[in-house]
């Protein structure tokens, strides 16, 4: 029932994958009332490789913590793993091109592509990168 079904992307850097395993995160209270909220609201979820791998590196000397990152994105419901065609990668690096003066990264301007493509309005993210970018709804 698309109607009560919510859709966010996730955002790396400081954002809910990360904040929500990690109990040293500052935000990590925040991000699990953030994560059960979300999931009441039956939200999907879409992430990418790119993101996939900056969280499965956060976690690298945690091999529990590694296994499950994995095991969520294969397997976890509320979870969409979006390819990213060559054409988003090249729009990405065209973005960060133009914009010199922003600090976010390429797993951010893919991100942003993909949600202009997928007409994803809203973000789950902590870190100050959407908002700097603009025209979308964060979630936090």
């Amino acid at each position: 029932d698309t109607a009560t079904t919510e859709i966010y992307t996730l955002s790396l850097h400081d954002a809910l994958p990360i904040s929500l395993r990690d109990p040293r995160e500052p935000r990590h209270g925040q991000a699990r009332q953030t994560a059960e909220k979300l999931l009441r609201l039956r939200t999907r979820f879409v992430f990418t490789s790119f993101i996939l791998a900056e969280t499965h590196a956060y976690f690298s000397r945690s091999p529990a913590l590694r296994t499950q990152i994995l095991d969520d994105a294969e397997k976890n419901p509320a979870l969409h793993w979006e390819p990213v065609p060559p054409s988003d990668e090249t729009a990405a690096v065209a973005l960060l091109r133009q914009h010199r003066d922003k600090e976010y990264s390429l797993c951010d301007a893919i991100s942003f592509i993909l949600m202009q493509r997928l007409g994803i309005r809203r973000a789950a993210a902590y870190d100050g990168h959407f908002r700097q970018f603009g025209g979308f709804e964060i979630v936090e």
